[in-house]
């Protein structure tokens, strides 16, 4: 079985403030899915969170087993593989979901990437966390 490669990334305009999640997702039969979703107000950590959240359960609902993926989030790379402290208490629940959801496949690789090699997802993200204003003006 070939593997999933996604590119996911979290924004808060603010920091806390209105965050938004953006990914960009290649499956083992080559099509390709992007998200960019508003999720209300937090911190850029939890976005970050959320959009690896949001990639794992969209892999998972398509029987994909073997995902390398990729964010500009070394905290949260990190964090996941037990190489930093989760001290946030908001991260905490959000931490321990992904990681059920990474345990459910066969092989996953988390990979840190600078920012500008994130350059679509990071796009996706900061569209979104920009809705609110153009909602709200």
């Amino acid at each position: 079985m070939q593997w999933a490669i996604a590119l996911v990334d979290g924004a808060s305009s603010g920091n806390p403030g209105p965050s938004g999640i953006g990914g960009v997702i290649t499956l083992p039969n080559g099509k390709d899915f992007e998200f960019s979703y508003y999720i209300g107000n937090g911190t850029n950590n939890q976005a970050e969170y959320k959009a690896l959240i949001t990639a794992l359960n969209y892999l998972l609902s398509r029987d994909v087993k073997k995902a390398k993926i990729y964010l500009d989030s070394e905290l949260v790379v990190k964090q996941l593989k037990g190489e930093y402290k989760i001290k946030g208490k908001k991260l905490r629940p959000l931490s321990a979901r992904a990681s059920r959801l990474i345990r459910q496949f066969e092989a996953i690789e988390l990979k840190y990437i600078p920012r500008q090699k994130n350059k679509r997802a990071n796009k996706l993200a900061q569209i979104a966390s920009q809705k609110a204003k153009k909602n709200n003006p």
